[in-house]
């Protein structure tokens, strides 16, 4: 398809959305509810001293059973910014990768890299353009996260399935196992928190919502699968290697097979209830 061309006074300007829609390339919402849907489950972002954590486990399943068991969750977004993503994985995926194209396109266009609360905004457009797949069924709801070089601190923000936009403090959790992942951070987060530890925190919270949620994925040692991890400060967005993540997790695992931590463990109130399935 040749790239097409725009009048001046029809120009869709840095708007890859638009450039899409201009030239009949966004696809029609699907005719009914779509049964067995593959969903990605649970992801996790934290404030830390230098920026932010980003965490997303790994399994995606269709009702009961396991799609599969090594799906990425958690993208650059840019260069200094990430987005991790829960809901239905075909159009979490798609908007992901929409919403690169989008910020590559608007810094191309305007020649300087948009603000952070503008890719914000941007991606929360387009969760709400997704509103009606996802009253079929289709729902997709991202983290974003990135490091803001105007403030020089790292910010965080969730959204509902409306592209409802909401800005959190300190921590952000999505996915079916949100509140148990939610509720481990929460206890866990302190102000200034250091590099290591909020990866510790971030590998916890995934952990122990694995063993509350069967759609959230834990690691997986014999096939040697494990979350995957980011950080995002000024230097930019880093994926965090593989062997560290899983040395991280068998610190973890070594931790809370000691007697002590067992019957801390067993003492523990329990959680009731639980998140959507998407």
């Amino acid at each position: 398809m040749a790239f097409p061309l725009y009048q001046p006074g029809d120009d869709p300007g840095p708007s890859f959305a638009e450039v899409l829609r201009r030239s009949g390339g966004v696809p029609p919402a699907p005719p009914g509810p779509v049964a067995e849907v593959t969903h990605g489950t649970t992801v996790v972002a934290l404030r830390y001293a230098d920026g932010v954590v980003m965490a997303g486990d790994r399994r995606a399943t269709s009702g009961n059973l396991i799609s599969h068991r090594s799906m990425e969750k958690v993208f650059p977004a840019d260069r200094h910014s990430g987005v991790a993503i829960a809901g239905a994985a075909g159009p979490a995926v798609e908007m992901v990768e929409l919403f690169q194209l989008q910020l590559e396109h608007y810094e191309k266009v305007e020649g300087v890299e948009l603000s952070l609360e503008g890719k914000a905004n941007q991606l929360s457009l387009m969760v709400r353009s997704n509103l009606p797949a996802a009253m079929q069924g289709l729902v997709v709801v991202p983290v974003f996260a990135g490091y803001d070089l105007r403030r020089r601190v790292g910010r965080l923000f969730q959204y509902d399935i409306t592209g409802g936009r909401y800005e959190e403090s300190d921590f952000a959790t999505t996915g079916s196992g949100r509140l148990h992942a939610g509720t481990v951070v929460k206890l866990g987060y302190r102000s200034g928190i250091s590099r290591d530890d909020a990866l510790d925190l971030a590998i916890s919270a995934l952990f122990q919502a694995a063993d509350e949620d069967s759609a959230t994925g834990g690691p997986d040692l014999v096939r040697g699968i494990y979350p995957t991890m980011a950080t995002i400060t000024a230097e930019g967005f880093e994926r965090i290697d593989e062997d560290q993540v899983a040395g991280r997790f068998r610190h973890l695992v070594e931790r809370l097979s000691t007697p002590e931590s067992t019957a801390s463990m067993g003492s523990a109130p329990t959680m009731d209830g639980g998140g959507p399935t998407t």
